[in-house]
């Protein structure tokens, strides 16, 4: 077993409410949701990188490490990601802090986060703090497990946002959708998925 996998496993056992999945985020499921950034890409700011797994695959797109910043809250994957990932900025602080400690220049932000499991309003909190910090034309990208969207009609008409739904990523425990969130009339940055 990985050294990341069985951290995930002793902290999921130690606080199965604050991780809220079965495993890491699998190999397929990262790289769909890094898909489109590369060398080029502007700022990416990830929240909930848990052990790293969407962190290595965002790296892996050639994403110089110094405009990635991670949010994570649980301070044993804050310390492992530190070592992991040396050159990557890692704060130690929720998502919705990041509109108190970064500028809105991001091109993405990517979520790891299990947003199903929390109450609606912190959803709403946590999507809003995404487009605090993301530049006009920016996008979120989520994933999902279950069949609904993690926000609803009401709450995305609240922050002027629409939902793209990508497509399923079967490789994975368990199969999870993958998700992008803009702004309402911006065309830049926003692929149509097909279904």
């Amino acid at each position: 077993m990985r050294e990341d996998a069985r951290l995930f496993l002793r902290e999921a056992l130690r606080n199965p409410r604050r991780i809220s999945a079965l495993a890491p985020s699998s190999p397929s499921l990262a790289r769909a949701m890094a898909a489109g950034l590369g060398p080029r890409s502007g700022p990416v700011v990830e929240f909930g990188p848990g052990t790293g797994r969407l962190t290595e695959a965002i790296l892996a797109t050639g994403l110089p490490p110094a405009r990635l910043t991670l949010f994570e809250m649980n301070e044993e994957f804050v310390r492992h990601l530190r070592l992991r990932f040396p050159a990557v900025r890692v704060i130690h602080a929720p998502a919705q802090e990041a509109p108190r400690l970064l500028a809105p220049v991001a091109e993405r932000v990517v979520s790891g986060l299990p947003l199903l499991s929390m109450p609606p309003a912190l959803r709403e909190d946590i999507v809003a703090a995404a487009f605090a910090v993301l530049a006009p034309g920016g996008t979120m990208v989520q994933f999902t497990y279950g069949p609904s969207d993690p926000l609803t009609p009401g709450q995305l008409e609240r922050l002027g946002l629409r939902v793209d739904r990508g497509p399923r990523v079967w490789a994975n425990l368990p199969p999870a959708r993958v998700l992008r969130l803009g702004r309402l009339g911006c065309v830049n940055g926003m692929p149509r998925y097909a279904d």
